[in-house]
């Protein structure tokens, strides 16, 4: 039951340029996930120059916590320099021919008891001429030794080598300076350096103390104000959220426009510019439409005469030469008149029919109706043609049949059984009398689902139609509905020629036929899917063994009440 091998229809337009447009337009496609992963969001900028900003600044505080720090403690540790050089200072006593150094060596344990802050001191006199303490302790700079302030302090930084040329590396000191006068009587005039140091590392502990004292509180506070902004962020941001929802919930052929009070005041021109083209688009899906229904109600009319005028001069003609002319002329019409009349049911499922809201319908009932109005059609071509009986335990069904015989003349369908496949409750038979038996089936269980009656009927009757088409003489076609779980399926099968597996998805393509049999125009198959696509179904094909082809129609069960 094909109905779509590549045969494209040419209208003269360039299909080849239609093509290499949809081409492109599907391979433009939408964006990568990767893509989308690190595409910029407004989200993210919000958030980046937020919290950026927070960033740079807490890494500022940090650094100038840090300088006040040590700025701090640089300051009370060259404040107990000073008076411990100035307590040295006064142990030290000028005499007539030399100085008095009132230092017991109690004292001395007492400033050089804490190995790891030990406090390293100098008395020089001249400056740089050793008397007491630690000769290593480095001198003040040249240009403060050249110009001593006497009396005043002078603080510095220096590094103290290892003790007694060992190998180690250089110990960083503060260092407090004093220059005194002696004024002994052999030189009134002369300097007294006291040199009082100690090690920077209890004063850069200090400060990282103060420095992660001052940060972690910080860092909290700016975790807390994170979470605060994000949680703003996100709240801002939940009307977009909520009006992208909106459009991605929406079917294709919804064109409604979107409702301003779902988007914030900033986007509304956006979306007043979406509801315009949505407009706009609605506007010319509706013309579209309206032409092509225009169109082929125009064209029916000069068809219909063209067939009647074809059977009447079919009838009347003389010669066989004639008559052939005749049946391709009735033939295309007759094609013709299908195409017609397939274009005005693929305009009525177009554009807006998804969006009126159906209503419940039992597609067994309408399959089986559906069956028995085309039985006659299945008669005249030599088709047998049934419902199959349900398969639900406790509910079997009748089924309605048409066994035509075959060229042999046997008036049980094909000759070998099949006319008795399809005949169970309910069958009319075309015996060589051409009289008609009817038996009253067992009323089956409805199977409800929500769609328009009259699109569900056109999609079935597409494809019992092609079924009808393509299996041939002496066929069985066979329409069953059954249950499979929350789903109605309803499935044709035929014993015919089937199509070929590399066929079944290009099959509904427009204007796609499988095979050059038939006067099928290739719609067939894409109406169907169309219609049964926007009732919230899918359609499949499958083959069948021997032979044969099994389209199915799946739909979503109706819920119950």
């Amino acid at each position: 039951m094909p109905d779509g091998v590549a045969k494209p229809l040419d209208d003269g337009r360039g299909a080849g340029d239609a093509d290499a447009r949809v081409t492109a337009a599907a391979t433009a496609g939408p964006p990568s996930s990767a893509h989308r992963r690190f595409a910029p969001t407004l989200r993210r900028q919000l958030l980046l120059w937020l919290l950026l900003p927070q960033l740079v600044l807490w890494l500022a505080g940090g650094l100038a916590a840090y300088q006040l720090a040590e700025r701090y403690t640089n300051a009370a540790v060259d404040a107990s320099l000073l008076q411990a050089s100035r307590a040295l200072a006064r142990q030290l006593r000028p005499l007539d021919n030399g100085l008095l150094i009132d230092f017991p060596r109690a004292a001395q344990d007492v400033l050089e008891a804490d190995p790891d802050d030990r406090l390293h001191y100098m008395v020089s006199t001249p400056p740089g001429a050793f008397i007491l303490g630690n000769h290593q302790l480095p001198l003040p700079p040249a240009a403060v030794m050249a110009r001593p302030p006497i009396g005043q302090p002078y603080f510095y930084d220096a590094l103290l080598p290892p003790a007694n040329d060992e190998v180690g590396a250089r110990q960083p000191l503060r260092v407090a300076a004093l220059f005194l006068r002696q004024g002994g009587r052999d030189d009134p005039n002369a300097v007294l350096l006291v040199q009082v140091a100690r090690s920077r590392t209890s004063r850069e502990e200090l400060a990282r103390g103060i420095l992660w004292d001052t940060l972690l509180p910080l860092a909290g506070l700016i975790l807390l104000m994170t979470t605060v902004i994000w949680l703003g962020i996100r709240a801002g941001l939940a009307p977009l959220l909520r009006l992208r929802r909106e459009v991605e919930g929406r079917a294709p052929t919804d064109l409604a426009p979107i409702r301003l009070d779902a988007a914030p005041g900033e986007v509304h021109a956006l979306v007043m510019a979406v509801n315009g083209l949505l407009a706009a688009v609605q506007h010319n899906l509706a013309q579209q439409k309206r032409f092509i229904s225009d169109a082929a109600h125009q064209m029916r009319t000069p068809l219909a005469g063209l067939k009647s005028q074809a059977e009447v001069a079919l009838a009347l003609a003389g010669d066989d030469a004639q008559r052939e002319r005749l049946r391709r002329v009735h033939e295309s019409a007759d094609r013709s008149a299908h195409l017609v009349n397939q274009l005005l049911t693929l305009a009525r499922a177009e554009p807006d029919t998804a969006a009126a809201r159906g209503s419940p319908v039992d597609v067994r009932a309408l399959a089986q109706e559906l069956t028995a109005t085309l039985v006659p059609r299945a008669l005249r071509e030599g088709i047998d043609l049934g419902f199959a009986p349900v398969e639900e335990e406790g509910s079997p069904v009748g089924e309605i049949a048409a066994d035509a015989p075959d060229a042999a003349g046997n008036g049980n369908g094909n000759g070998n059984g099949n006319g008795n496949a399809n005949a169970n409750a309910i069958a009319i038979a075309d015996e060589a009398t051409d009289s008609a038996a009817i038996t009253t089936p067992t009323e089956a269980p409805p199977l409800v689902v929500i769609g328009h009656a009259w699109l569900l009927r056109e999609a079935l009757s597409n494809l019992i139609d092609n079924a009808l088409r393509y299996a041939g003489r002496g066929a069985v076609v066979t329409v069953d509905v059954q249950r499979d779980g929350d789903e109605a399926v309803v499935s044709v099968t035929d014993d015919g020629p089937g199509i070929a597996p590399e066929d079944s998805s290009r099959v509904f393509e427009r204007f796609v036929r499988a095979t050059d049999q038939g006067n099928g125009c290739g719609l067939g198959l894409p109406i169907v899917k169309e219609i049964v696509e926007r009732q919230g179904g899918r359609v499949t094909l499958a083959p069948v063994q021997p032979r044969g082809l099994c389209a199915r129609i799946h739909l979503p069960l109706a819920p119950a009440t």
